[in-house]
Protein backbone atom coordinates (compact mmCIF):
# COMPACT_ATOMS: atom_id res chain seq x y z
CA UNK A 1 0.00 0.00 0.00
CA UNK A 2 1.53 3.22 -1.13
CA UNK A 3 -0.28 6.52 1.11
CA UNK A 4 1.89 8.96 -0.34
CA UNK A 5 0.63 8.39 -3.92
CA UNK A 6 -3.00 8.29 -2.73
CA UNK A 7 -2.77 12.05 -2.07
CA UNK A 8 -2.64 14.69 -4.19
CA UNK A 9 0.34 17.29 -4.61
CA UNK A 10 -2.14 20.15 -3.60
CA UNK A 11 -3.69 18.34 -0.39
CA UNK A 12 0.28 17.56 0.99
CA UNK A 13 1.33 21.24 0.00
CA UNK A 14 -1.88 22.66 1.88
CA UNK A 15 -1.55 20.35 5.11
CA UNK A 16 1.89 21.41 5.11
CA UNK A 17 1.21 24.99 4.97
CA UNK A 18 -1.10 24.39 7.79
CA UNK A 19 1.60 22.84 10.01
CA UNK A 20 3.90 25.64 9.09
CA UNK A 21 1.02 28.53 9.68
CA UNK A 22 0.66 27.12 13.02
CA UNK A 23 0.89 29.79 16.18
CA UNK A 24 2.92 27.23 17.88
CA UNK A 25 5.08 25.67 15.58
CA UNK A 26 8.53 24.89 16.44
CA UNK A 27 10.96 24.43 13.84
CA UNK A 28 14.30 22.09 14.53
CA UNK A 29 16.73 24.05 15.21
CA UNK A 30 18.63 23.06 11.91
CA UNK A 31 15.34 24.17 9.79
CA UNK A 32 16.17 25.33 6.69
CA UNK A 33 16.04 28.86 6.41
CA UNK A 34 13.47 28.35 3.12
CA UNK A 35 11.57 26.30 5.61
CA UNK A 36 11.33 29.70 7.84
CA UNK A 37 10.41 32.04 5.05
CA UNK A 38 7.76 29.29 3.91
CA UNK A 39 6.71 29.21 7.52
CA UNK A 40 6.42 33.49 7.69
CA UNK A 41 4.73 33.53 4.54
CA UNK A 42 1.61 30.56 5.44
CA UNK A 43 1.39 32.16 8.82
CA UNK A 44 0.60 35.30 6.90
CA UNK A 45 -1.82 33.72 4.41
CA UNK A 46 -3.82 32.03 7.57
CA UNK A 47 -4.06 35.58 9.11
CA UNK A 48 -5.53 36.69 5.39
CA UNK A 49 -8.00 33.87 5.45
CA UNK A 50 -8.73 34.58 8.92
CA UNK A 51 -9.31 38.28 8.61
CA UNK A 52 -11.55 37.29 5.80
CA UNK A 53 -13.93 35.16 8.19
CA UNK A 54 -14.46 37.77 10.61
CA UNK A 55 -15.17 40.64 8.14
CA UNK A 56 -17.81 38.42 6.92
CA UNK A 57 -19.04 37.63 10.22
CA UNK A 58 -19.19 41.17 11.01
CA UNK A 59 -20.91 42.60 7.86
CA UNK A 60 -23.75 39.28 8.93
CA UNK A 61 -23.87 41.10 12.15
CA UNK A 62 -24.11 44.16 10.66
CA UNK A 63 -27.06 43.06 8.50
CA UNK A 64 -28.96 41.38 11.08
CA UNK A 65 -28.78 44.89 13.29
CA UNK A 66 -29.71 47.00 10.17
CA UNK A 67 -32.87 44.66 9.33
CA UNK A 68 -33.70 45.45 12.91
CA UNK A 69 -34.11 48.92 12.50
CA UNK A 70 -36.61 48.51 9.96
CA UNK A 71 -39.15 47.64 12.70
CA UNK A 72 -41.05 49.54 14.52
CA UNK A 73 -39.09 50.62 17.81
CA UNK A 74 -39.54 52.80 20.91
CA UNK A 75 -37.13 55.80 21.30
CA UNK A 76 -34.50 54.15 23.76
CA UNK A 77 -34.64 50.80 21.77
CA UNK A 78 -33.92 53.13 18.85
CA UNK A 79 -31.03 54.58 20.59
CA UNK A 80 -29.21 51.49 21.86
CA UNK A 81 -29.77 50.17 17.69
CA UNK A 82 -28.15 52.79 17.00
CA UNK A 83 -25.54 52.40 19.62
CA UNK A 84 -24.88 48.44 18.34
CA UNK A 85 -24.75 49.55 14.47
CA UNK A 86 -22.05 51.85 15.29
CA UNK A 87 -20.16 49.42 17.38
CA UNK A 88 -20.62 46.92 14.54
CA UNK A 89 -19.14 49.53 12.09
CA UNK A 90 -16.35 50.28 14.00
CA UNK A 91 -15.48 46.27 14.80
CA UNK A 92 -15.90 45.91 10.57
CA UNK A 93 -13.29 48.93 10.08
CA UNK A 94 -11.03 47.34 12.30
CA UNK A 95 -11.50 43.92 10.82
CA UNK A 96 -10.36 45.28 7.51
CA UNK A 97 -7.65 47.31 8.91
CA UNK A 98 -6.24 44.19 10.10
CA UNK A 99 -6.57 42.61 6.90
CA UNK A 100 -5.04 45.48 4.71
CA UNK A 101 -2.47 45.40 7.19
CA UNK A 102 -1.18 41.66 7.00
CA UNK A 103 -1.70 42.45 2.81
CA UNK A 104 0.81 45.43 3.03
CA UNK A 105 3.05 42.64 5.72
CA UNK A 106 2.79 39.92 2.96
CA UNK A 107 3.65 42.53 0.48
CA UNK A 108 6.33 44.06 2.14
CA UNK A 109 7.77 40.78 3.15
CA UNK A 110 7.87 39.67 -0.42
CA UNK A 111 9.78 42.24 -1.63
CA UNK A 112 12.16 41.49 1.11
CA UNK A 113 12.33 37.88 -0.33
CA UNK A 114 12.70 39.66 -4.03
CA UNK A 115 15.33 41.94 -3.05
CA UNK A 116 17.82 39.82 -0.97
CA UNK A 117 20.52 38.29 -2.23
CA UNK A 118 20.62 36.36 0.99
CA UNK A 119 17.63 34.58 2.26
CA UNK A 120 18.81 34.95 5.73
CA UNK A 121 19.31 38.53 5.57
CA UNK A 122 15.67 38.85 4.20
CA UNK A 123 14.18 37.50 7.58
CA UNK A 124 16.28 40.36 9.33
CA UNK A 125 15.39 42.98 6.84
CA UNK A 126 12.04 42.40 6.38
CA UNK A 127 11.97 42.39 10.75
CA UNK A 128 13.68 45.45 10.54
CA UNK A 129 10.92 47.06 7.90
CA UNK A 130 8.44 46.26 10.18
CA UNK A 131 9.82 47.66 13.15
CA UNK A 132 10.16 50.85 10.78
CA UNK A 133 6.03 50.65 10.48
CA UNK A 134 5.81 50.14 13.76
CA UNK A 135 8.01 53.28 14.61
CA UNK A 136 6.39 55.75 11.93
CA UNK A 137 3.15 54.87 13.68
CA UNK A 138 3.78 55.53 16.31
CA UNK A 139 5.35 59.26 16.13
CA UNK A 140 4.18 62.26 16.06
CA UNK A 141 0.94 61.33 17.38
CA UNK A 142 0.32 61.18 21.18
CA UNK A 143 -3.11 59.63 20.61
CA UNK A 144 -3.27 56.97 18.06
CA UNK A 145 -6.63 56.18 16.87
CA UNK A 146 -8.49 53.00 16.86
CA UNK A 147 -7.44 51.64 13.36
CA UNK A 148 -3.69 52.89 13.95
CA UNK A 149 -3.45 51.04 17.20
CA UNK A 150 -4.75 47.65 15.58
CA UNK A 151 -2.67 48.20 12.35
CA UNK A 152 0.52 48.41 15.31
CA UNK A 153 -0.98 45.53 16.95
CA UNK A 154 -1.31 43.75 13.43
CA UNK A 155 2.78 44.29 12.42
CA UNK A 156 3.51 43.51 15.98
CA UNK A 157 1.98 39.96 15.84
CA UNK A 158 3.98 39.63 12.30
CA UNK A 159 6.81 40.81 13.87
CA UNK A 160 6.53 38.22 16.87
CA UNK A 161 6.20 35.60 14.16
CA UNK A 162 9.23 36.71 12.54
CA UNK A 163 11.03 36.36 15.82
CA UNK A 164 9.69 32.48 16.77
CA UNK A 165 10.33 31.27 13.25
CA UNK A 166 12.97 32.99 12.34
CA UNK A 167 15.47 32.66 15.24
CA UNK A 168 17.11 29.16 15.94
CA UNK A 169 15.99 28.51 19.31
CA UNK A 170 18.00 26.69 21.64
CA UNK A 171 17.97 23.71 24.22
CA UNK A 172 17.38 25.75 27.18
CA UNK A 173 13.96 27.01 26.01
Amino acid sequence: MDNEDSFSEEEVERGSDELLANDNLRLPEGASVLVRIHAVRSWLTRRQQEANVAIGKVALALQDVAEQQSTKLRRREQLALQERIQDVQRQLQYEQQQLKTYEEAEALFEECITHMTSNERALVEYYLALEDLIQDGTEGSESVSGSQSGRRRALAEVQRRVEHVGVVQGEDE
